[in-house]
């Protein structure tokens, strides 16, 4: 079997490759070549496998195809759509909330979601793993009121288990932090990411660990996906989902509600649906705050109450996510 990081090296590069892969080579003209230049696509082949041949408007291929639309210029949305840089204590380290801190990871990521919030983050001076993680050992040591440390990115599941097991054994002189959170979507889009290396590394752990996972919509959730969930409940970690509310992707109650249940049967909580950041490139997604409350009605009168994710907004400056419900 291929190992995780062949898969994605082999990852579809070419918007051109992946419609006609779809079937859909007459689309060719949708495609922004400023756009991909901008932010270069890239799909794991086995997320574009899930993608339904010849639906231009399929919900997968909808995240990943750079469009014309992403040359918009639209009032209000911006470079740094939630107020990282003004979060920054030290390259990489970001602390916004009270008791948590963030470390910028890496920049890499297995796929390009074109709505990523971070689409235009300055990824080659800020990652919290140059030097060995020195600089953001230092930081959290010197806080100890931090209880709670985010790995995210990019993803910090692009990183190599031996480079988080470095991270990790720094850690452990750490007694203040308690809980370790890795907010990821490889095990999503490349669930073979998760294997025996990883996950024995996961259990060596002192920490607590929560895995908030990043999925979309119930067509990303297949068998494979399932298994990999499955390897990580083991390990003992509490598994939750964040989503984007975005259009043409799952703004309906029925795609919510699918994907609530989808998630659930694999072991995972519905968490958070984000009100789309409002990241330049982006605006073509955003639904309406009045249509989302609407859709979250909606969800809540067909859906027990551990099944509807929290409706939010990150909003920059903020001690925490805003309840938009």
């Amino acid at each position: 079997m291929p190992s995780w990081q062949s898969l994605w090296r082999d990852s579809v590069q070419n918007p051109e490759e992946l419609l006609e892969l779809l079937g859909l080579q007459g689309f060719s003209d949708r495609i922004s070549p400023h756009a991909q230049g901008q932010f270069a696509l890239r799909v794991p082949r086995g997320f574009a496998a899930k993608m339904r041949m010849g639906d231009i408007d399929d919900p997968l291929l909808r995240q990943v195809l750079p469009l014309h639309d992403e040359l918009l210029q639209v009032p209000g949305f911006d470079l740094d759509a939630v107020g990282d840089m003004a979060a920054r204590q030290l390259p990489g380290v970001l602390h916004k909330y009270h008791g948590r801190a963030l470390l910028v990871t890496t920049g890499s990521c297995a796929i390009n979601c074109r709505y990523c919030f971070r689409r235009h983050f300055p990824y080659a001076q800020e990652t919290a793993a140059a030097n060995q993680w020195q600089q953001a050992i230092g930081y959290l040591a010197g806080d100890t009121a931090i209880t709670e440390l985010l790995l995210s990115g990019g993803d910090p599941l692009s990183l190599s288990t031996g480079k988080l097991r470095s991270l990790g054994d720094q850690l452990k002189p750490l007694a203040h932090i308690k809980r370790l959170r890795f907010h990821t979507r490889l095990p999503i889009v490349l669930p073979e990411r998760i294997d025996v290396e990883f996950t024995d590394w996961l259990q060596s752990l002192p920490h607590q660990l929560v895995f908030v996972v990043h999925a979309n919509h119930a067509n990303e959730l297949d068998g494979a996906v399932t298994s990999a969930l499955g390897k990580l409940a083991r390990t003992g970690a509490t598994l939750l989902n964040q989503s984007v509310l975005l259009k043409g992707v799952n703004d309906s109650s029925d795609a919510l509600a699918a994907l609530s249940e989808r998630l659930f049967d694999a072991g995972v909580l519905p968490y958070y649906l984000h009100q789309l950041d409002r990241v330049q490139g982006a605006a073509h997604f955003e639904v309406p705050p009045d249509r989302a409350k609407a859709i979250l009605a909606e969800l809540m009168a067909r859906l027990p109450g551990y099944l509807v994710p929290k409706l939010v907004q990150e909003i920059a400056g903020q001690p925490n996510k805003t309840p938009v419900f």
